[in-house]
């Protein structure tokens, strides 16, 4: 018999709308840093990622038990897709950019965790991440998210182009100028990684 770790996306979802609790919550440790990275990386402030991440599981909850959901095999995707429009619904509404937050807060570098690294090594990454962190903030909104999806949330281009609503050729396009532009800012700012 297979742990509830073994267990499929799917099969999880049907134990949770049969009542498993259990089965939902594995889900949710099964995805949840990708989905809170990937909130967090757009809206760069903790509290805020913390408040659309509940939201994010409150309407995924909401459609599950209702019996809504249809995307079978395609829970991450779809769940980034809710974090996705959750984050630019909240922008909507308060008609303003991200803003890039100075303060020690934990930011997406953060949760990438290096071991039996010296202080030294760990600067020198933290200091690395923070460079790209600053130069992606600079990619224009579309480049950015894509790179987002793509690195931080480990999406294909197919699931990155149903999430953000363009064709995957429009996302590996905005991939490819996202790349130009990041290059570009190293070679002029003489940055190395």
């Amino acid at each position: 018999m297979k742990t509830l770790d073994q267990v499929s996306d799917i099969d999880l979802i049907r134990s949770f709308q049969e009542g498993d609790a259990g089965s939902f919550e594995v889900l949710v440790n099964r995805y949840k840093d990708r989905i809170y990275s990937s909130i967090l990386f757009f809206v760069k402030d903790t509290y805020l990622a913390e408040d659309l991440f509940q939201d994010v599981f409150i309407k995924i909850i909401d459609t599950l038990k209702n019996r809504r959901y249809t995307e079978e095999g395609k829970f991450l995707p779809w769940a980034l897709r809710i974090a996705h429009n959750l984050c630019v619904d909240y922008f909507r509404k308060v008609k303003r950019a991200p803003a890039i937050k100075t303060s020690d807060n934990q930011d997406i570098f953060e949760v990438i965790q290096i071991t039996e690294e010296g202080p030294d090594t760990k600067l020198m990454r933290a200091q690395s991440h923070e460079r790209v962190r600053r130069m992606l903030d600079l990619l224009p909104e579309e480049q950015r998210e894509i790179i987002v999806l793509r690195h931080y949330a480990n999406l294909s281009f197919k699931e990155i182009a149903q999430i953000t609503n363009c064709s995957i050729n429009t996302a590996l396009g905005r991939m490819r100028y996202g790349l130009i532009n990041l290059r570009k800012m190293m070679v002029e700012k003489q940055i190395v990684l």
